[in-house]
């Protein structure tokens, strides 16, 4: 079984280094990830200007891009067949509800996914980062799941862990993504050299954190799993855009 292992948090963080460990166990595993923190990348891709490739001295591959450049150049240039899957993280912090519009940890694997490779997305919930092993566990379960699975097309699965000790976790439960209240406004401050600069705020607390949610079952020490797609049709509005058209 070939891994692509991708993050947002760049090659050096120890999210990488706890799931790349584990994963070697049961997968051959290549490590392709951003140079530097690129949290919040989303899914861009860098087109004004050429990528570089390089081999770190524990032989991860780091890129000067985004999450979504990695496993774009890893899996169209680097290698000769596709990876049997895609994970990306272990990500320090939560990556729930309107969180995975911005975040560049789901945006690696739905690149996977979009090149039609079963993806995770995996999200160690606090910002602590005491526990990556058990979000580590976690995954490699679900990867020995995926694996006896026959899929009739490609999954882009959302992995939210709590940060706990492992025996802590309870179940696992698949969730739909929640909601957060509108973002706090950006932060104006002074440079070093008196220049005004803002900081983007920080995200709403949850505003749909009811059962069934993701916010709901990692506040509940459960393992939230969330099947996401990339369709962004608002079926519901067709008719009333069709309307418009008639008057």
């Amino acid at each position: 079984m070939r891994i692509l292992l991708c993050n947002d948090d760049g090659y050096f963080a120890p999210g990488i280094e706890h799931l790349a460990r584990v994963l070697a166990d049961v997968a051959q595993v290549t490590v392709v990830a951003p140079e530097r923190d690129r949290s919040g990348a989303s899914n861009s891709l860098t087109l004004d200007r050429p990528l570089s490739l390089k081999r770190a001295a524990n032989g991860f591959y780091y890129v000067n891009g985004t999450p979504t450049d990695c496993v774009h150049l890893a899996v169209t240039g680097m290698f000769d067949e596709l990876p049997d899957m895609v994970v990306s993280g272990i990500n320090i912090g939560a990556n729930m509800g309107d969180d995975t519009i911005y975040s560049g940890t789901v945006a690696a694997a739905t690149e996977g996914f979009l090149l039609g490779i079963p993806s995770l997305a995996v999200s160690l919930c606090s910002k602590a980062g005491e526990h990556y092993d058990s979000a580590a566990r976690v995954a490699l379960e679900l990867v020995a799941m995926l694996q006896k699975q026959t899929l009739r097309e490609p999954v882009l699965l959302n992995v939210n862990v709590p940060d706990v000790p492992y025996e802590q976790l309870r179940e696992r439960v698949v969730t739909r993504l929640g909601k957060r209240h509108k973002a706090e406004p950006v932060v104006r401050t002074l440079s070093p050299r008196h220049e005004t600069v803002y900081w983007v705020g920080a995200a709403g607390e949850a505003q749909d954190a009811g059962e069934g949610t993701d916010f709901h079952a990692v506040l509940n020490n459960q393992v939230s799993l969330t099947p996401l797609q990339v369709d962004l049709t608002h079926n519901a509005q067709l008719s009333l855009v069709r309307g418009w058209l008639v008057e």
